[in-house]
């Protein structure tokens, strides 16, 4: 029986969709990311086919393709989530400027420790290898935060999409140095930037006009695919084409906003909103595809062997204590006190993949061992899993003994038909109950509010 059937791929597919959502679920209740999991069922695929003596196909095709499209559609998942009025500057200052000082640092650090350990590793190359490594995963971070505070939550979401935005544009400004044909200073760069802005602007504008007049029902894709169109035609000119993406995010979760003034009679609102609705359920779907099948075939190319090297243990180590290192530097200034577990969400994931094997061919360093890559991606999953299921059982005691109160006093309330009666000791303790819950982070006075990050997680993953 030929094992790369048509029937057999379809269902394997399918299968690995199926095992996908039920991970999503299992991460909710143990704080394991899903990719984490992902990742370990392509490594367990890979070994079942080994044992058959199948031979893998060439998968970096599909790893690049599956990367890019995963890569838009989760910045442009987040961007639709991005409100943007005044009581948010303050946060999305605070994020953007902890994300540029934590990126530009971690490289800085990062490759310091590659050029100093890693074979024909010089200054410019050692900068290019450390900002993968340096990069926030959204997609990791992003259905991973649900249970956390909303103003936590809204910080993960700010600090991952400014991280992928400005890691991206580092990484290849710093490839663009390496060929003379397309070096560009850092004017000529801002000016790119700049251009690229002005650029996504006018196409916003466009797409949401154009797409407000289309009756037709099936034309999520088709706006899809016109974004998909113009971040390849961006890349192609030099532009930073993932600002194209966020941009009309931004414009389209925040159309009022952009659509103000003279522009307002142009657009119609309840159209728009429509489309915003249905734009955001076809991205949260495909980059859930997406994801999945990223994670599998980056598992299904890991050599676990290479995690048995002392040299890439010494290196991956030093590089995991400089990201928490600045990171903490970086957190304790703005949270005080309260900087966990903001301090251990810094995972890296699919853009660290995606970057490293976007590296130029004439960058290569054979010394740089694909370890490291494991390793840290591994290693910051890992501290984040552990930090996030800590903070889960911090409240847990406090919580449970109250929300048990609770239970008994409805079950009363509910027998006997009619409010408890003044001055009785269990509603004072209601009262208090309702307090308490009210003090702690992450929770309203609203009895009907639950710890459980499950429950205020409405992504799948």
């Amino acid at each position: 029986m030929e094992l790369f059937s048509s029937y057999n791929l379809i269902i394997a597919a399918s299968v690995i969709l199926i095992l996908s959502f039920w991970f999503n679920g299992l991460s909710r209740k143990t704080s394991i990311p899903s990719v984490l999991m992902l990742i370990v069922l392509g490594v367990l695929i890979n070994y079942g086919l080994r044992v058959f003596g199948a031979d893998l196909p060439d998968l970096f095709g599909a790893l690049e393709v599956l990367g890019i499209v995963g890569l838009i559609m989760i910045v442009l998942e987040a961007a639709l989530e991005l409100e943007l009025r005044r009581d948010k500057i303050w946060p999305i200052l605070k994020a953007l400027f902890i994300a540029l000082a934590g990126l530009l640092a971690s490289v800085w650090v990062a490759a310091l420790i590659l050029e100093a350990l890693v074979p024909g590793m010089d200054t410019a190359t050692a900068w290019l290898y450390a900002t993968p490594l340096s990069i926030l995963s959204s997609a990791i971070i992003i259905p991973s935060v649900g249970g956390l505070s909303p103003e936590k939550k809204e910080f993960h979401i700010y600090e991952s999409t400014f991280s992928d935005i400005a890691g991206i544009i580092l990484f290849y400004f710093l490839a663009g140095q390496l060929n003379p044909a397309e070096a560009v200073g850092p004017a000529g760069f801002a000016g790119t930037i700049l251009l690229t802005v002005v650029i996504a602007l006018l196409a916003s504008y466009g797409i949401i006009l154009i797409f407000q007049g289309i009756k037709s029902q099936a034309k999520q894709f088709l706006l899809i695919a016109v974004l998909l169109l113009l971040y390849a035609i961006g890349k192609k000119l030099h532009l930073s084409s993932l600002i194209i993406i966020l941009v009309f995010g931004l414009v389209i979760a925040n159309m009022k906003l952009f659509f103000a003034g003279p522009l307002r009679p142009y657009l119609k609102v309840e159209r728009a909103k429509q489309i915003y609705h249905e734009l955001h359920i076809i991205t949260l779907e495909t980059a859930f595809v997406v994801r999945t099948f990223f994670f599998v075939v980056f598992g299904l190319t890991i050599v676990l062997s290479s995690l048995l090297s002392l040299k890439v243990l010494l290196i991956s180590i030093l590089i995991l204590a400089s990201v928490y290192a600045i990171r903490f530097a970086l957190l304790r200034p703005f949270f005080g006190k309260d900087y966990t577990p903001q301090l251990f969400i810094a995972p890296r994931g699919l853009i660290t993949v995606l970057l490293f094997y976007a590296i130029p061919p004439e960058a290569v360093v054979p010394g740089f061992d694909p370890g490291i890559l494991l390793f840290i991606i591994i290693g910051t999953s890992l501290v984040m899993t552990w930090a996030m299921i800590r903070d889960k059982k911090k409240p847990a005691t406090l919580l449970d003994g109250i929300d048990q109160e609770y239970d008994r006093l409805d079950d009363a309330y509910d027998a006997e038909g009619e409010s408890l009666p003044d001055g009785d000791v269990s509603g004072d303790a209601f009262g208090e109950g309702r307090a308490v819950r009210g003090d702690l982070p992450g929770n309203t006075a609203d009895p009907g509010h639950h710890s459980d990050p499950g429950e205020a997680n409405g992504r799948d993953g």
